[in-house]
């Protein structure tokens, strides 16, 4: 009779599915660029646009900003709104949390996080997406 082997988690394989995206890249990463750069217009703090296509099969690109106060994380929120549905990316999903310490905007293949510092300090998404790059989206200096 065989030995039957126990299947252990070293022992499966992880399977990376690739991911296609509905929309243009080119126009995906603009999107993720003017909401940053209209997160920082709102006075939103430690702007960042990672680029995790490859990495992630839920979207191709996320920005995660920091922000002061709940009403001023609404208006930001609202206004990454209305520039990504001006610019063909209506709001799939949006989710807020209970006290205001994080927004979720969902625009399909690009996704906005909104924190209150200490809890962006818990989730700490760029050390969840630590292998995603970096996207530039700071206006050009005159």
């Amino acid at each position: 009779m065989p030995s039957k082997k126990k299947n252990t988690l070293a022992d499966q394989t992880h399977q990376v599915l690739p991911t296609r995206s509905a929309t243009d890249p080119a126009a995906t990463r603009a999107l993720a660029v003017e909401v940053a750069r209209g997160l920082s217009d709102d006075k939103c703090t430690d702007v960042v646009v990672l680029d995790v296509a490859g990495l992630s099969q839920v979207c191709d690109v996320i920005v995660i900003a920091s922000g002061t106060s709940d009403r001023q994380m609404r208006a930001a929120a609202m206004h990454a709104e209305d520039t990504a549905a001006a610019m063909g990316f209506p709001t799939f999903r949006k989710s807020i949390d209970d006290r205001t310490t994080w927004i979720a905007l969902d625009f399909v293949e690009c996704v906005v996080h909104v924190f209150e510092p200490n809890a962006r300090a818990q989730y700490d998404l760029e050390m969840l997406w630590g292998d995603a790059r970096h996207v530039e989206w700071q206006r050009p200096k005159k």
